[in-house]
């Protein structure tokens, strides 16, 4: 059979300390497939393109001509990449292990519209990448005992964080969305990704709605990639922004008593974290009790000096 065709689609804002070692990774990691390789660029105001023209310069690069944020710049690469058998998206400061491609392409079928591999972090430890769908329970268990303890507890929590689930395959509601496959059907049955969440839930959005539409996610461990992971965890406004977009997504697919009851969740976890001192979840505190920052969230200013 012929070598599937795939696009490997990345999407750069301030990334040039990361275009060496990405590329770098490609060859062997989409080893036994026809790939080409797409970067969308956001304006970043360092080497990135540089970087891209010395490190990759038969790669197809899309200048976006200002920040359209993540689901901007896949929608971006997607179109430039054109006619493809799947679509395998994967973030800047990933790094891909020997036929990572191959292995989740081999995963999808007509079932099957999304694929992602094991993640590993910068240190070998195990990324517990794959989520279960948001739900009233699961966040309020994350505000009352925390996303990781809660996730030990049956299906409790939205983070799947049984480590011995990881071993085999299954399929998820979603997962993290730094490395993904998705098949050409299934882009297609799906239209183009959100750009009103910016950066953040929009793979959230993405992977229920393909699931919406018939289609599973699947994990599948024998391939394997590294996220060597952004700054969200320590920047306040990227945790505060991821924040925000949690409750707006629940709010779309949810009624208006529930999605209260989801905010006051955000709230009581956020504060109570704000309380010991933390600074990002001071930051989304804040941010959620101030309608202002609710219509400012999808603005550029909210990223402006911060890679991603």
């Amino acid at each position: 059979m012929p070598a599937p065709r795939i696009a490997i689609c990345v999407v750069t804002f301030h990334s040039a300390p990361l275009i060496r070692d990405l590329v770098a990774s490609i060859p062997e990691g989409a080893a036994g497939t026809e790939w080409t390789l797409v970067f969308a660029d956001n304006a970043s105001g360092d080497d990135t393109l540089r970087e891209i023209a010395r490190h990759a310069p038969e790669a197809i690069v899309v200048e976006t001509g200002g920040n359209l944020g993540y689901s901007g710049g896949v929608n971006a690469a997607i179109e430039a990449a054109g006619d493809q058998d799947a679509y395998f998206i994967i973030n800047a400061d990933v790094r891909l292990t020997p036929g990572c491609a191959a292995s989740l392409f081999a995963t999808l079928d007509e079932r099957t519209g999304i694929a992602v591999p094991r993640l590993i972090e910068a240190d070998g430890a195990l990324n517990c990448s794959l989520r279960r769908e948001p739900a009233l329970r699961r966040i309020w268990a994350d505000a009352l005992i925390g996303a990781r303890r809660a996730g030990r507890i049956g299906t409790l929590g939205e983070v799947v964080a049984d480590t011995a689930l990881y071993d085999s395959p299954r399929i998820a509601d979603w997962a993290e969305g730094s490395t993904q496959l998705v098949s050409a059907t299934c882009a297609r049955a799906c239209g183009p990704w959100d750009e009103s969440y910016f950066l953040y839930s929009e793979e959230t959005e993405y992977h229920l709605r393909a699931r919406d539409r018939g289609f599973v996610l699947r994990y599948e461990p024998t391939a394997v990639a590294q996220h060597l992971k952004g700054e969200s965890a320590h920047s306040p406004r990227l945790w505060s922004l991821l924040t925000l977009n949690r409750a707006m997504l629940y709010a779309r697919r949810h009624g208006p008593v529930a999605s209260v009851a989801f905010w006051l969740a955000l709230v009581l976890r956020e504060g109570s974290r704000a309380a010991l001192g933390k600074k990002t979840s001071r930051a989304a505190f804040l941010d959620l009790l101030t309608p202002r920052r609710w219509r400012e969230r999808r603005g550029p200013g909210w990223l402006e000096g911060v890679r991603v």
